[in-house]
């Protein structure tokens, strides 16, 4: 049975998501993808020997994402999520475990932009964010989307880990 470590940390001050179960609604997510033999076995994490997964969060706001966006990604705008796939971006040979873990890396949410998505496509920004997560944790684990074909995938695979716990995600 695999373990996760997962860091969360709220800097945005106009929402708290309730952590404790986020945590739990993050583990069903990610113990989804890893259920689903075509993400698991395409993932950066195939070939290695674990027990344990680590990755966190940091929600904060678009002057921070901007920043961070700007800072290490050369772009000059606000983001909605912003990953760092530590492990899946990492050269194979410059991977490693330390005693049986993975850090897969980080995950920066603009709350403020959740908030303003939500209120477009009018969902609940819950539910939003679990999207976002959801898209997040695909990046953590290699998989990104700069073809059409690996965004659909990627989105697919979203909108089936969210269906999995019993949420219609439609909006894209």
């Amino acid at each position: 049975m695999i373990s996760l470590n997962i860091y969360i940390e709220n800097e945005f001050p106009d929402w708290t998501p309730d952590i404790d179960n986020l945590k739990l609604l993050i583990e069903k997510i990610f113990n989804f993808y890893m259920s689903q033999p075509h993400v698991a076995k395409n993932s950066c994490l195939c070939g290695y020997e674990y027990k344990t997964v680590s990755f966190d969060f940091l929600f904060t706001n678009s002057k921070k994402t901007h920043q961070i966006n700007k800072e290490y990604r050369n772009k000059d705008y606000p983001a909605d999520i912003i990953t760092f796939a530590v492990f899946a971006d990492s050269a194979e040979d410059e991977r490693f475990v330390l005693d049986f873990e993975i850090n897969l890396g980080e995950i920066i949410i603009g709350l403020d932009k959740i908030i303003e998505e939500s209120e477009k496509k009018q969902v609940e920004k819950d539910t939003e964010l679990l999207f976002m997560i959801s898209h997040g944790i695909m990046h953590l684990l290699g998989y990104d989307h700069q073809t059409e074909n690996d965004f659909q995938f990627v989105v697919d695979n979203q909108k089936l880990a969210l269906k999995s716990m019993g949420i219609d995600y439609d909006k894209i």
